[in-house]
């Protein structure tokens, strides 16, 4: 699903809203989350999963166009871990 697709079933549940309306709320959620994690916290959805970041390592990669040896720097990078009902959905006994 794509943001696009999100707004318009949020409108399709809720017709009460305007599109502005749903937009925005969409909008406030996502940089509410990217707040979090910039800070370095957890951002859980009971059901559906958590959200955290992990570190990674400085590390030396290869440029794939000429072999190159380039060094990569640390840096934290998003994760996400899916709740239990997510996996029971997805992963059907």
């Amino acid at each position: 699903m794509i943001r696009s697709e999100l707004l318009q079933a949020l409108a399709d549940d809720n017709p009460e809203l305007r599109a502005e309306e749903i937009e925005h709320l969409v909008d406030i959620f996502f940089e509410e989350i990217t707040a979090r994690l910039a800070e370095g916290g957890r951002v859980e959805l009971r059901g559906f999963g958590a959200f955290s970041t992990r570190q990674r390592d400085a590390r030396t990669a290869r440029n794939p166009r000429t072999g190159e040896p380039v060094e990569v720097p640390a840096k934290s990078v998003p994760y996400f871990k899916p709740g239990k009902e997510m996996r029971e959905l997805l992963n059907p006994a």
